[in-house]
C-alpha cells in the first residue's frame, strides 16, 4: 500500500482520520479535521478554525480524491472550530458527532469544548440537534458502537477529568445517560475508538507516543493488551512520511482483516516547538492483527486496501 494515503491539499494539515461509506453516492469518504497547517497563525490558532475535510474513494479506498469541507455546520455567527468527527449509520440516517468549540482560540485553554450532533441521509446536506448534554463542559473525540444487545454506547475525552475516557449509553443516539469514567492511564490520552475484531471487543487510545490498546469481553472491563503505532521500535513507520508516532487513529474492520487509519506529523521535531514546518500532517493506513490477546501492527507490512460494502 503506497504513503501516504492522503494529505489535504489545501492547508496540509489532515488529522483525526476516519472512514466511512457513504450509502447515498456508493462511495467510501474519508473525512478529517482539516487543520490550517500552512496558514500564518498566532500560537495554536491554525489547529482552531478547522472544517471537516472530505475525500472520497471509488476504488475500494485504493485511492482518494479531494473533495472540499462539510457545508451548513456552522450553528451561530462566526468561524468557529469543527474536530475529530464519528459517524454512525442507523435506520438510513447517517448521525455525526463532531467536536465543536466557538471561534479561532490562540490558546488550548481557557475555553469549552463540546459535542455536537448533526444527521444526514446523503452525507451532505446536516441538521444540527444541539450539543450533547453530558456531564462536562470539556468533551471531544466521540466514539460510537452499536451494542450487542441493543442501543449504542459513546466513548469520548473528558478533559475536566485529566484527559481520561468516559462512556454513556443510548437507545436512540439523540438522547444520552450513565455517564461514567471507564479508562485512566499514566500521562492522559485522549481519542479513543472501539471497535469488535477476532471475537474480541478492542479500544485503543491515543497517548501522543502511539496507541495504547485495551481488549474486552464484555466492552464494560477492559484489559491492556499491548501498543501500536509507536514512534521507534523495529516495527516503527519507514514509508513515506509515515514516521513518528500514530496520531488519533480510527479502525474498519473488513470480515476478518482490520485497518487502522492515522495521521503523522512527518516534519516534527518533538524535542523543539512546534513551528511551521513541523505542522503539516499526513494520513495512513496500516493493516491490524492480533497475536495472543495482544494487538499487533507492522506499518512497513506490505498489503492492499479493497474494502467491501461490508466493512465497518
Amino acid at each position: 500500500m503506497s504513503a501516504p494515503l492522503f494529505r489535504d491539499p489545501i492547508y496540509d494539515g489532515a488529522a483525526d482520520p476516519v472512514i466511512v461509506r457513504n450509502y447515498h453516492e456508493q462511495s467510501w469518504w474519508l473525512l478529517y479535521t482539516a487543520r490550517r497547517a500552512n496558514a500564518p497563525s498566532a500560537d495554536v490558532s491554525w489547529v482552531h478554525g478547522s472544517d471537516i475535510g472530505v475525500a472520497s474513494s471509488l476504488d475500494s479506498g485504493a485511492t482518494w480524491t479531494y473533495r472540499g469541507t462539510l457545508q451548513g455546520l456552522n450553528h451561530e455567527f462566526g468561524h468557529n472550530t469543527f474536530w475529530a468527527p464519528e459517524f454512525v449509520w442507523h435506520h438510513g440516517v447517517c448521525h455525526m458527532y463532531v467536536s465543536y468549540i466557538r471561534g479561532v482560540p490562540e490558546r488550548w485553554a481557557g475555553h469549552e469544548r463540546h459535542i455536537h450532533h448533526y444527521t444526514s441521509d446523503d452525507m451532505v446536506t446536516w441538521t444540527h440537534h444541539g450539543a450533547l448534554d453530558l456531564e462536562s463542559d470539556f468533551v471531544i473525540d466521540a466514539c460510537v458502537f452499536a451494542l450487542p444487545g441493543g442501543g449504542f454506547r459513546m466513548w469520548y475525552k473528558n478533559e475536566a477529568f485529566f484527559d481520561t475516557t468516559w462512556a454513556c449509553d443510548s437507545t436512540d443516539l439523540y438522547t444520552w445517560h450513565g455517564f461514567r469514567r471507564v479508562l485512566t492511564t499514566p500521562g492522559g490520552h485522549e481519542g479513543p475508538n472501539v471497535f469488535a475484531f477476532r471475537d474480541r471487543y478492542w479500544l485503543i487510545v491515543d497517548s501522543w507516543d502511539g496507541q495504547r490498546a485495551f481488549v474486552s469481553t464484555d466492552l464494560d472491563e477492559w484489559q491492556p493488551a499491548g501498543r501500536i503505532l509507536e514512534a521507534t521500535g523495529p516495527i516503527a513507520g519507514a514509508r513515506t512520511d509515515d514516521v513518528g508516532p500514530g496520531f488519533h487513529a480510527d479502525v474498519i474492520v473488513d470480515a476478518e482483516r482490520a485497518f487502522v487509519v492515522y495521521f503523522t506529523h512527518p516534519d516534527r521535531d518533538p524535542n523543539a516547538p512546534l513551528a511551521t514546518p513541523g505542522r503539516r500532517s499526513s494520513i495512513h493506513v496500516a493493516e491490524l492483527s492480533v497475536i495472543q490477546r495482544t494487538l499487533f501492527c507492522d506499518r512497513n507490512w506490505d498489503f492492499d486496501l479493497h474494502l467491501s460494502d461490508g466493512a465497518i
